[in-house]
């Protein structure tokens, strides 16, 4: 995933309104600027209303707010991981398919562990 800034005037533009929104997946909203006019995203998607990332300066992080607000390269490699950790399917799923003896049940979820891999590389 890289990081992209999203002004807030091209918010619009990308998911639409309330009315016709757009549809959009895998972008994760991690830190907002103090003033609101921006949001830092982590995507796979290089979107034409996404900015080039350039600096931390003015942005609190959001993510997970526990975390504190200061967000920095440390903190981003954090999210990831993060993200990688809760998309994995629950090993019992996995368990469950090798008591049974049931190898579509396993190779699905090998299948979903290496699609989270591709999704969020480290």
């Amino acid at each position: 995933m890289l990081l992209y800034s999203l002004p807030a005037s091209n918010f619009q533009a990308l998911f639409g309104t309330f009315q016709e929104p757009i549809p959009r997946s895998g972008i994760i909203f991690i830190a907002q600027k103090t003033d609101g006019s921006g949001f830092l995203v982590l995507s796979n998607t290089a979107y034409p209303e996404f900015e080039e990332f350039t600096s931390y300066d003015g942005y609190d992080f959001t993510y997970c707010q526990g975390w504190g607000l200061t967000i920095n390269d440390e903190i981003v490699a954090r999210t990831i991981l993060d993200l990688r950790k809760n998309a994995y399917p629950p090993i019992a799923d996995y368990l469950d398919g090798v008591v049974k003896g049931d190898q579509a049940q396993i190779q699905a979820y090998i299948d979903a562990c290496l699609a989270v891999k591709a999704r969020y590389p480290k």
